[in-house]
């Protein structure tokens, strides 16, 4: 921690990571308050809602639910500190130690804070109403507070599993599917046996000891995870494994394009941060569960909100990086004989064919309605004939290289003023396009407007290629400067 501290103010970059660290600061004390307010307020509130139940067992029928929420929170937001032990392995330091220090570390972690910020609270306000016994409440608190542990712990087995190989991502997405389905169709209750559960830890106060062997074991599992492959040449050695491995013969259908969009899936399979674009893109697909069976939402703009996000989230996050993907091998590029336009095209291609395969995936919401499958049909139009230009233009302000082996998430490298105004056009406009329309002549006269804006853009496209390729070119130089700069 000392050496940690003096790298930190020592750094040539100093001021910028001061700043980081003062706006992620106020991010987490906003967080944190945020977690205690809710937790306060969360007793009055289920009591105001379910009068007839104690807050307590309402509650633990959605632990499940915060558990799994918790996990995926953690896989997109929590990086491990893995770069950081590097430098220590050319010491004489025992690995074990390094990887000791690493994982206890990484129980001090703040999202190890938000849970208890959130449940102590409620837990107070039923031993204050005398709902429970202290000895009850402490032994509900150890359970849960062990659950937080458990979910710190088994991130980072994931983590290390799915960085390795995605295709072990399948088996949780499919079990959580599964449990859902049965959930939905009434057909077996997770939620009521988990809370089940944890109302039998209120009576038997002692069984909130049991996640305790979990965390031990879960501890044991990584510590011979990180122990076995904590070494200078792990990830060369990794990586000679899977390069020779691809094969991507199926992009030759694309033409000229082919070559560098062959470039582009080895670059996204080799490498963590494009690799948890795809991630999160599949992770969006689930998105549409929060807000299509709410009947609230049934035929608002925040369909259109939801549309553009799940076909177009992997556009978005890979969009708004290019060029900085190729910032390691830019100049290398670009002082090929290498057409500017035909680069760009493969970029274009590349994210057509993403829009695509999300909106086919997206399908089965067609049980939600069919007005839900046409909106999400005029969303991926939409994203194909106007997001990706914006995104593609935004792109040649890029000037920041980026760290293909760090995480996308929590992570500012890279990032300029591009990436944050591109927000407003991307999800703004679209849902202006279809508002206007839809409060003048209802929904399917707004989704056919911005189905028909969508596909003026793509008619057009050799138009805005054409201007792409110029704002390119004006700013080639400056790209190959500023990727050049490593610490940028």
């Amino acid at each position: 921690m000392k050496l940690e501290w003096k790298a930190f103010f020592r750094s040539a970059n100093l001021n910028k990571n001061l700043a980081v660290k003062i706006f992620l600061g106020f991010m987490a004390i906003y967080l944190a308050f945020s977690a205690l307010a809710l937790g306060i307020a969360l007793y009055p509130a289920l009591k105001e809602f379910f009068p007839e139940q104690k807050p307590m067992f309402v509650l633990n029928r959605f632990i499940l639910i915060w558990f799994v929420c918790e996990l995926m929170m953690r896989y997109i937001l929590q990086n491990l500190p893995v770069l950081n032990m590097k430098p220590f392995l050319v010491q004489n330091i025992k690995r074990k130690e390094i990887v000791r220090v690493l994982l206890i570390k990484n129980f001090f972690s703040f999202y190890n804070l938000l849970a208890p910020l959130f449940f102590i609270p409620f837990a107070i306000w039923n031993i204050v109403k005398n709902d429970f016994s202290v000895i009850q409440i402490l032994g509900w608190i150890v359970a849960l507070l062990s659950l937080v542990l458990v979910a710190n712990s088994l991130n980072i087995w994931i983590q290390k599993k799915i960085t390795a190989n995605l295709k072990t991502l399948i088996p949780f997405l499919a079990i959580i599917s599964i449990l859902y389905g049965l959930e939905y169709f009434d057909i077996f209750s997770i939620t009521n046996l988990t809370g089940n559960f944890f109302n039998l830890i209120l009576i038997y106060p002692y069984l909130g000891l049991i996640f305790l062997p979990v965390i031990l074991i879960l501890y044991y599992v990584n510590f011979k995870l990180f122990n076995e492959n904590l070494y200078l040449d792990a990830y060369l050695k990794t990586d000679s494994e899977k390069f020779n491995d691809s094969d991507f013969s199926w992009t030759q259908r694309f033409g000229k394009s082919a070559p560098f969009m062959q470039l582009d899936l080895k670059l996204i399979r080799r490498n963590k941060r494009p690799k948890n674009t795809v991630i999160l893109g599949i992770i969006f697909l689930l998105y549409g569960l929060l807000f299509y069976p709410n009947p609230m939402y049934q035929h608002g703009p925040m369909l259109v909100f939801v549309g553009i996000f799940i076909t177009g989230i992997f556009a978005i996050n890979f969009g708004q990086f290019v060029p900085a993907w190729d910032s390691s091998y830019y100049s290398m590029m670009m002082s090929q004989n290498i057409p500017m336009r035909l680069y760009l095209e493969s970029k274009v291609t590349l994210m057509y064919f993403s829009i695509a395969v999300l909106f086919i995936l997206s399908t089965p919401y067609l049980y939600f309605g069919k007005h839900i499958l046409i909106l999400n049909l005029a969303c991926a139009i939409y994203n194909l004939g106007v997001n990706v230009p914006i995104l593609m233009y935004c792109g040649s302000f890029n000037k920041k290289r980026v760290d293909l082996d760090k995480s996308s998430f929590g992570n500012y490298q890279g990032m300029g003023a591009a990436q944050w105004i591109v927000a407003i056009p991307i999800l703004l406009i679209p849902i202006t396009v279809w508002g206007i329309p839809y409060y003048f002549g209802g929904f399917y006269i707004a989704t056919a407007i911005l189905a028909i804006v969508g596909l003026i853009g793509i008619l057009s496209k050799n138009y805005w290629m054409n201007f792409l390729t110029t704002a390119y070119l004006k700013k080639k130089y400056v790209m190959v400067d500023g990727f050049k700069q490593k610490d940028n």
